[in-house]
């Protein structure tokens, strides 16, 4: 089950929701853990065992933390290497026996748990945090389980800490204008998705897969400008749609993107791309490497590792070591030649370039299915690969409302359309009364356009589903 389906929107949410308003407050926990473990088994069932295993071993390796501390250093050690042992053997084993050559066919066909990678780093921030007496351990085994498996960002993030939902996991504040809030939160995610990440989506694809035949020049860079708004609408949609409903039951989640296509820096990019996950690295192995407090060498390998480590994390595939060493390198270049933000237009229009043909660059390498596949990619971007026709099939994708979508995907994306919006709002050429009419005609527009689109396309990938 994925936010972007009929029975989803339309069952399973009004369901939790009214289960979990009209019981006593004293177990709504309780009503939001079921639901939880519920949309987990729609998913999956097969590995519902392993997530309550992982809540049990976390919920006790926090007691033990706090009642021995002369070992706690010990004790952390044990539970982080476990944690992470569990994820590299679901998600690395094939990967690891493939590139070996070993003839071990069990570990080949291992099947990726729903969200482990979210759901395990969630319980190593849980455990870290207490060690650094952040917080207390969380003495109930049920609102310790809901910390892990909230369903809201349970499958996809945003990477939620211990420390920043402790007080909201025992007393939240439900209040209409928060409910409100998170209902159009959902509905603008659910339109990043359906109607700018689906529609770019099948072109990115059919771009990518070779099957379709050669591409040219053209076709490639709007093909990886396409993908990088696919990947962009519907990660960041689904972290809207993960933070509206967190509101619509009472938590109040920090943002994961703001809006890093704008961004002058590759630096800067990464201050506003899945920023849960660029702070959970900081916070948790940069700055424990030493950080930038150990000299510029250090420094720059302590950069490179976490963007190695980070591009691991998204997957078993050559192509996700590439694309992290290729972002770390371009860090490591910032940091040598710092770049200053720009008042003059053409500076910063040079910035954004820069900023832009790197990403679509590293892009590709995240899209590919090998590096191989990437590199010949490459190549078509850089004049190497000659074609100058492409197949009818491919050609057809490529429409008047496809090139309205991207181009309207393109500004949306690096602020243009949000900053133009704050103008009208501080000018006040709108009563507030007429401002709200408006905004909610706009969002039911945008919600039975999805609606609609969801029940008539059968193109509805999630990116960032298995990771």
């Amino acid at each position: 089950m994925v936010f972007s389906s009929l029975i989803f929107i339309f069952f399973f949410l009004p369901l939790a929701l009214a289960a979990y308003y009209l019981c006593s407050r004293s177990y709504r926990n309780t009503v939001l853990l079921f639901f939880s473990l519920l949309f987990y088994a729609s998913g999956e069932v097969k590995y519902l065992w392993l997530i309550g295993l992982s809540i049990l071993f976390n919920y006790i390796a926090a007691l033990l933390l706090e009642k021995y501390r002369q070992v706690a250093k010990l004790i952390l050690i044990f539970s982080v290497v476990l944690n992470l042992a569990t994820m590299i053997y679901f998600k690395y084993a094939g990967f690891i026996v493939e590139h070996l050559n070993l003839s071990l066919d069990h570990f080949k066909n291992i099947i990726l748990p729903l969200g482990i990678s979210f759901y395990t780093f969630h319980s190593i921030s849980y455990l870290v945090d207490i060690y650094r007496g952040k917080s207390a351990p969380q003495r109930n085994i049920f609102t310790m389980g809901l910390y892990i498996v909230n369903f809201s960002q349970l499958v996809a993030g945003p990477i939620i800490r211990y420390h920043d939902v402790e007080k909201q996991l025992n007393r939240r504040l439900h209040h209409i204008n928060r409910f409100q809030n998170g209902i159009k939160l959902f509905i603008l995610g659910l339109a990043k998705k359906m109607l700018i990440a689906n529609s770019v989506g099948e072109f990115s694809d059919v771009c990518f897969n070779e099957s379709y035949g050669p591409i040219n020049v053209y076709f490639a860079w709007i093909g990886a400008l396409a993908y990088a708004l696919q990947i962009y609408f519907d990660f960041s949609g689904y972290s809207d749609m993960a933070i509206g409903i967190g509101r619509m039951f009472g938590f109040e989640f920090k943002q994961n993107f703001k809006l890093p296509y704008g961004a002058l820096s590759i630096r800067e990019f990464w201050q506003k791309w899945h920023i849960s996950l660029s702070s959970w690295f900081r916070d948790y192995v940069y700055i424990p490497l030493g950080g930038n407090r150990k000299g510029n060498f250090r420094t720059s390998f302590n950069l490179l590792s976490i963007f190695v480590l980070c591009g691991f994390w998204h997957g078993a595939n050559f192509t996700f070591l590439i694309w992290g060493l290729f972002h770390g390198l371009f860090l490591i270049m910032e940091r040598a030649v710092p770049i200053t933000i720009p008042n003059n237009f053409l500076k910063r229009a040079l910035a954004h370039s820069y900023v832009w043909i790197v990403l679509l660059f590293s892009w590709v390498f995240f899209r590919a299915e090998d590096v191989n596949s990437a590199f010949r990619y490459l190549k078509t971007m850089l004049f190497f690969n000659q074609n100058t026709t492409v197949s009818p099939d491919l050609a057809s994708f490529l429409s008047p409302y496809l090139i309205f979508i991207m181009f309207l995907g393109t500004i949306i994306a690096v602020g243009v359309f949000s900053k133009n919006i704050k103008k009208i709002l501080r000018l006040r050429l709108l009563r507030i009364q007429q401002y709200r009419w408006m905004e909610t005609i706009f969002l039911l527009i945008l919600f039975c356009l999805s609606v609609l689109q969801i029940m008539t396309s059968s193109f509805n990938p999630f990116i960032y589903y298995r990771f």
